[in-house]
């Protein structure tokens, strides 16, 4: 009997040890040197890079027209928050007539944090929880005891 609880526990332990193993995975553009060292500036248009790369992760919103592909490693362990191994960005620059002006690159140590404003606007008032709403009321009372007044008549009872 002693065994096989022995060997219950040490199946368990094992499960444990494999279900806390960080897992990790690659997202997004995965970069091909070949492809890259390709593009030549001044050369190269948007169909060109097009065909050679694929689709862009993203582009530029505003400003200068600019494509970027994004690639990410990330590691998680368990339930726990993701943390980012990895990043690389190729980043290409194009002129007006849609030619490559520049190509960058852009890893982990280029990026800047940027911290979110977590104020919340105050409301008036106080907020109470419900079991201090709970304690506010008054046993005993009831609404036939509360007699209705006519707001008209200055304040003094219905006729």
């Amino acid at each position: 009997m002693k065994s096989i609880a022995l060997k219950a526990i040490c199946g368990a332990a094992i499960g444990l040890l494999i279900a806390c193993a960080p897992v990790i995975s690659q997202r997004g553009y995965l970069p091909d040197p070949s492809n890259e060292g390709a593009i030549k500036t001044g050369n190269d248009t948007k169909t060109s890079i097009q065909s050679r790369l694929g689709y862009a992760s993203t582009t530029a919103t505003f400003g200068n027209e600019s494509w970027y592909y994004i690639s990410s490693t990330e590691k998680q362990v368990a339930f726990f928050a993701p943390t980012v191994l990895k990043r690389q960005i190729l980043a290409i620059y194009f002129d007006k007539t849609n030619k490559v002006t520049g190509v960058r690159h852009y890893g982990l140590r280029d990026g800047h944090v940027i911290a979110f404003e977590s104020k919340e606007t105050p409301a008036r008032g106080r907020e109470t929880t419900f079991l201090q709403e709970l304690l506010k009321a008054t046993p005993g009372s009831s609404a036939t005891n509360i007699q209705e007044t006519n707001p008209g008549n200055g304040g003094g009872p219905i006729p």
